[in-house]
């Protein structure tokens, strides 16, 4: 897989870059993905974003 589709979550209350994944480029490319994940240091699920 190629680094180019790698993009950086951000957890929307505290800030920090806890997951990474992949994007496909071509089908989302105007779009910032926003996903619920787990935050290891909230020690909840919250919607974290895409960062640049």
């Amino acid at each position: 897989m190629s680094q180019d589709n790698l993009v950086k979550l951000e957890c929307g209350q505290c800030g920090r870059v806890t997951h990474r994944t992949h994007k496909n480029k071509k089908t989302l490319k105007a779009i910032r993905l926003e996903l619920s994940k787990f935050c290891q240091w909230c020690k909840k699920h919250i919607a974290h974003k895409e960062t640049k």
